[in-house]
């Protein structure tokens, strides 16, 4: 399975604060990986790593294309609730067509093809009647198919979702769970959530960060590496096919 990405000897600091140490961990083909981990563990710094929105201390982060190192990846990227500005002045098939700036000619109109692949995304998202609605009249959940539609529409070769939960819509949950699946085919998927349940439910492969990174192949996890990853105990609880995770008191 080829490589995308490679991330070897990370190390990441705010100031003088150390966030992240040492960490290395490498993105394949298909994968769908969890990264889960205490608060202030250092989850969103990784993630600003890979987007390159914050320049690591020391180590390297290298992407990869057919098994050529390449100077960079699509990556599409989902952020946290709370840094969506539900104010702007913006439509629903704006936001998603915003997917698509970076391959659009400057002054020109988006052509033919992309109007077809902003609709089809559209559509898979189930917003063809919402397409003029501002962003601010949308509900969480839909406002959440709006900002995954625009994270896809450039096809990606790797998609990052930030804390998906914090979009509270349940009704949309399992339909969420389901698209992501079938995202999957087509772009490897970085998932960051504290919420360990509902990583282990979905991915394929899970880490730890909390300043270090522990990696596990899989999701068949035991007890002693949860509590070894997170540096304090942490209880296992099962609730059939859905895994569900909770901290013992530390």
């Amino acid at each position: 399975m080829n490589k995308l990405i490679e991330i070897k000897n990370v190390t990441a600091a705010y100031g003088v604060k150390t966030v992240l140490r040492n960490v290395t961990v490498n993105l394949y083909e298909g994968d769908f990986l969890g990264i889960i981990g205490p608060n202030g563990g250092g989850k969103t710094t990784l993630l600003k790593i890979i987007l390159r929105l914050l320049p690591a201390v020391s180590g390297s982060i290298c992407f990869y294309k057919e098994g050529k190192e390449i100077p960079s990846l699509n990556i599409g990227y989902l952020p946290q609730m709370n840094q969506i500005d539900k104010k702007f002045p913006i439509s629903v098939k704006e936001v998603i067509a915003s997917g698509l700036v970076s391959e659009k000619r400057l002054f020109r109109s988006f052509s033919a093809k992309q109007h077809e692949r902003i609709n089809d995304v559209m559509k898979q998202m189930g917003l063809e009647e919402l397409s003029t609605r501002p962003i601010g009249e949308l509900s969480g959940g839909q406002l959440q198919r709006v900002l995954l539609g625009r994270s896809i529409v450039s096809c990606p070769e790797v998609l990052i979702l930030d804390e998906p939960s914090s979009y509270i819509d349940k009704r949309f949950e399992s339909h969420f769970n389901h698209l992501l699946k079938e995202i999957n085919r087509k772009s490897a998927i970085i998932l960051v959530s504290h919420d360990i349940g509902t990583v282990l439910s979905m991915v394929k492969n899970i880490a730890c960060v909390n300043e270090t990174l522990h990696y596990h192949a899989g999701v068949d996890i035991a007890e002693d590496w949860l509590d070894e990853a997170y540096t304090c105990p942490v209880d296992l609880i099962g609730h059939g096919d859905l895994p569900r995770r909770v901290l013992r008191k530390h």
